[in-house]
């Protein structure tokens, strides 16, 4: 039953390896712009505000799989931006982890904006009338009580995020969902060992940083 693992004819772990990558580049980047994000949630500044409300909104509620295919179709094939790649592999890696941080950096705007709600107002107030800014009583005061309140719904958009990646499958990205849909193909006989191969490997992938970041939580929180 295990033959066609064995073989070595599919790379199993490269393909756990590329999934593992864009998780990790894709999770920089939303933290990045999710961060901008929020920022621009609760300025001050009317513009600001409704860009990023209209942002958040209209990206969270679009498909995934049609932000992967826009970037593709939309930036490559159209308009020709390739992200300083040379080659279809590494355009279709970058492209991914360009429309993943897009999409998921929505979900972080929203758990910090929690994590921001937790913060007594007092404290910006008392910030401001010692003379700080907006954005340093948002860098200073606000956001690090925000991240440490926010680590338990983070860790659950890290953990979406990790199971989003199977999405760049649709613009070719050799990550585990396509090498997934080539062995349904050509080991049909053996097809619940397929999935449970890799079921299997996403649980190894997201069971831990579960468990790790639900410890960090209960570390790290602020008490009230």
């Amino acid at each position: 039953m295990f033959d066609f693992l064995d073989s070595g004819q599919y790379d199993l772990l490269g393909a756990f390896w590329v999934t593992v990558q864009l998780t990790l580049y894709s999770a920089i980047g939303s933290l990045i712009w999710g961060t901008l994000l929020v920022g621009m949630r609760v300025s001050p500044v009317p513009l600001m505000r409704s860009f990023g409300t209209g942002y958040v909104n209209v990206v969270r509620n679009t498909p995934l799989t049609i932000i992967i295919i826009g970037c593709s179709l939309g930036l490559s094939q159209t308009l020709g931006i390739n992200l300083g790649a040379d080659n279809f592999k590494d355009i279709g890696f970058r492209l991914a982890v360009l429309g993943l941080t897009a999409y998921t950096g929505t979900f972080v705007c929203e758990a910090l904006r929690s994590g921001i709600n937790t913060v007594p107002v007092g404290q910006a107030e008392a910030a401001r009338a010692l003379g700080l800014s907006f954005t340093q009583v948002l860098r200073l005061i606000v956001l690090p009580q925000a991240f440490r309140s926010a680590v338990t719904p983070l860790a659950n958009v890290l953990i979406a995020l990790t199971k989003n990646t199977t999405v760049a499958a649709a613009i070719g990205v050799g990550e585990a969902a396509l090498l997934m849909k080539e062995m349904v193909e050509n080991e049909a006989q053996a097809l619940f060992t397929v999935f449970g191969v890799f079921a299997f490997g996403f649980i190894v992938l997201t069971l831990p940083t579960g468990l790790l970041l639900g410890w960090v939580s209960k570390r790290v929180a602020v008490k009230r």
